[in-house]
């Protein structure tokens, strides 16, 4: 018997499938005859929802980046925090998670060479996306006189580039490694922002080292 589903939740299916597919065999790879066979639907219920497989990679970056971004938007906005301590776990935010093992394997698979281009995609939509959450963060810090920068804006799209280049693929570096990138990245970003030196130390190694 034909199983009808809802829209939303079909579509949702065949990004589920086309995300696994993509990780696994790389987009260029992967053709819509794949995540047909793999789903069991009709070519015309796959058009119904996108209308090619680069359609399918934009809307699954789409939601891949917007969870990463609502994460990240719970740190920025906790009233809880001091101004560095929202600034750092922000920047953590922006890192893959992989506590799962799906979660694990799409971390991996995302740094293959065959990934490049959803690596790239997700990765500027996320810089976007995440510019106004750092530069609120940057702005309130100067008011307290913890940053100090004549071009703000600026200083935000360094520190998030930097942070992506710092910390994507800590993961698969030695431990000694780690340390070195990240009081790097500490280092750096200090002059970038103005800051007293050692004030970032004191809230983002502790997170590595720990």
């Amino acid at each position: 018997m034909r199983v009808v589903k809802e829209a939303e939740e079909r579509k949702n299916e065949i990004l589920d499938v086309a995300e696994r597919l993509f990780c696994q065999n790389g987009f260029d790879q992967t053709s819509t005859n794949d995540i047909l066979k793999e789903i069991g639907i009709a070519r015309g219920t796959l058009y119904y929802h996108f209308k090619s497989k680069e359609d399918i990679l934009d809307a699954m970056i789409m939601r891949m980046s917007t969870r990463i971004v609502a994460r990240a938007a719970m740190c920025a906005a906790d009233e809880n925090a001091t101004v560095l301590e929202r600034l750092t776990k922000t920047i953590l935010a922006l890192r893959m998670e992989a506590n799962t093992d799906a979660a694990a394997m799409m971390k991996e698979e995302m740094h293959r060479p065959q990934n490049a281009l959803l690596h790239q995609k997700m990765n500027e939509l996320i810089l976007i996306q995440i510019h106004p959450l750092f530069e609120k963060i940057i702005l309130e810090g100067m008011e307290q006189k913890i940053f100090d920068t004549a071009y703000p804006q600026e200083a935000v799209d360094m520190i998030i580039r930097y942070a992506y280049t710092a910390f994507d693929d800590l993961h698969q570096m030695e431990p000694e490694r780690q340390i070195r990138q990240v009081l790097g990245f500490i280092y750096h970003a200090e002059r970038i922002l103005g800051m007293q030196e050692g004030s970032m130390k004191e809230t983002l190694l502790p997170v590595f080292a720990g």
